[in-house]
């Protein structure tokens, strides 16, 4: 049998690791998982009767392959979950499908809502200049906004970076009001040291010269047409019960019903390398230091500690290596019985609570990014949800920062403070259990050493029988649907005995919204 070592259990790692079982019956395949838990960034946290979505997973794809394995997996409902159920709102159900209330393994279809929260008033996101923009801006911001525009149409600055991509696209205006801070919040680098290119996969095009004409004709009297409005602020995704976590728990179990090995708490530390290719990985289990043969190794960790755990790296590629950034960011979740945001949407929900899934925060006062409210990903993420609300606050900082090295106690504190003065909260007092999660290197950047990724990228495929695979594993910025792919793609090459690895590190590198379908 040949031996394939897969280093991360997240959904690039389990994804591999299910596919080779499921295929054929000559492959040993173990995989090493640092945590104790499944799905990486997918995971899903529990505490107190609680579920904590680390980062908010929407399942949507515009890869059929892969909407299919997760129904494999979770088959869609067939049933109204509870908020459906107990607000009587309509929702696609399939036909013979389980019940969540009587079944666990089972997806459900949810209402995408996500909005920006600026002044204390709620944006769409991504931005739609329509009535509600309108009015929350005020008359002589909005033409500001489209005079801005107008000028950045009549001259083009130079795409060097991405404070001038977003510019050119959306104004100054708009660019200072709903990008900048988040931005800088988000990569901890102001967006004029940001590559351009970034942008490119990132935002969600949009014809603001038809926006424009649209502002015009809404500004008419009785043209704002709420329920218009509130119907294009509804997408739908599908989601798993209890998170994202759920499903790469049941792939990491069927995997392993099939014969695969699944080694938490082995956190991978070098390769051992003959002649070009691996023959080994190196990992420490409870302190002490171990190794496995492999015939073939997929790798998910990030690629700066691959390439640095690889005896006799070029100088070049370890200086790349070193060189490539990441983000990491701490989420810090928060009990309440209500939140002090009102819903002035049409949409139903338990509590009646706003309808959104996530909040972006556009204010430079607070070091918040985001807030999840985990009632909207799913009921079922929530002990008592129709008293409680639940919800998550991520914040972006550094390995190893101030930050980063702040206690629980005094991220509860801030976390719990800024949404006081934010008005989301009405007081600390407000607060009946909390919870904080740190996550390393959760988003792979695309400055500093990336722009020479390619170099790296080179030397790692001369190892013949090496593959890198997942976000972290290729230091690209996919969706989890594109950290499958590369897992899909690497199967088929390792059954098929194709030794080019292009399909493999060509995923999502398509220059288009990477959610149209």
């Amino acid at each position: 049998m040949k031996k394939v070592v897969i280093i991360g259990a997240g959904p690039a790692g389990l994804t591999a690791a299910y596919e080779l079982v499921d295929a054929s019956k000559e492959f040993d395949v173990t995989v090493l998982e640092e945590s104790q838990e499944m799905g990486g960034i997918s995971r899903t946290v529990r505490h107190h009767g609680n579920r904590m979505d680390i980062g908010g997973h929407r399942f949507f794809s515009k890869d059929d392959r892969v909407v299919a394995w997760w129904e494999k997996f979770m088959p869609m409902q067939g049933a109204p979950s509870m908020d459906d159920r107990i607000l009587h709102r309509d929702v696609p159900l399939k036909e013979g499908g389980p019940d969540p209330e009587a079944c666990d393994e089972v997806m459900l279809t949810r209402r995408r809502v996500s909005r920006i929260y600026y002044h204390k008033k709620f944006f769409d996101y991504p931005v739609r200049m329509n009535a509600n923009t309108i009015r929350n801006m005020g008359l002589a911001t909005t033409m500001e906004a489209g005079m801005s525009y107008l000028a950045a149409t009549a001259r083009k600055r130079p795409e060097d970076s991405l404070e001038n991509f977003y510019i050119n696209r959306f104004g100054k205006k708009l660019y200072s009001m709903f990008f900048e801070s988040y931005t800088e919040k988000l990569w901890g680098r102001h967006p004029r040291e940001i590559s351009a290119a970034w942008g490119a996969q990132r935002v969600k095009g949009l014809s603001i010269r038809a926006i424009l004409l649209d502002m015009l004709r809404k500004l008419r009297p009785g043209s704002g047409d709420k329920s218009k409005v509130e119907t294009s602020l509804i997408e739908e995704f599908s989601y798993p019960k209890y998170g994202p976590g759920q499903l790469w728990e049941t792939v990491a179990a069927r995997a392993q019903e099939k014969g695969a090995h699944i080694c938490k708490g082995c956190r991978a530390t070098g390769l051992r390398v003959e002649n070009g290719r691996v023959v080994g990985v190196e990992y420490e289990q409870d302190g002490e230091a171990r190794a496995l043969e492999a015939d073939i190794v997929i790798s998910s960790m990030p690629v700066k500690d691959l390439v640095l755990g690889i005896p006799g790296a070029p100088e070049d590629m370890r200086r790349i290596a070193e060189g490539l950034p990441y983000r990491d960011f701490v989420t810090v979740g928060l009990l309440v019985h209500r939140l002090e945001l009102k819903n002035e949407t049409q949409m139903k929900t338990l509590g009646n609570i706003v309808p959104d899934c996530w909040i972006y925060v556009q204010d430079a006062h607070v070091r918040l990014g985001r807030i999840q409210i985990f009632n909207n990903w799913s009921p079922y993420m929530v002990k008592d949800p129709e008293h409680t609300v639940w919800i998550g606050l991520e914040y972006f900082c550094a390995e190893g920062d101030r930050y980063w090295n702040m206690s629980e106690a005094e991220w509860i504190d801030l976390a719990t403070r800024e949404l006081v003065s934010m008005g989301v909260l009405s007081s600390s007092e407000a607060v009946l259990d909390a919870h904080q999660e740190r996550v390393k290197k959760a988003y792979p950047a695309y400055f500093d050493t990336y722009a020479e990724m390619d170099k790296l990228r080179g030397y790692l495929n001369g190892f013949e029988n090496l593959y890198c695979v997942g976000r972290n594993g290729q230091h690209r910025y996919n969706n989890m649907d594109h950290s499958m792919v590369t897992a899909f793609e690497t199967v088929r090459n390792i059954l098929g005995g194709v030794r080019d690895k292009e399909n493999i590190w060509n995923v999502n590198t398509e220059q288009s919204y990477h959610e149209s379908k």
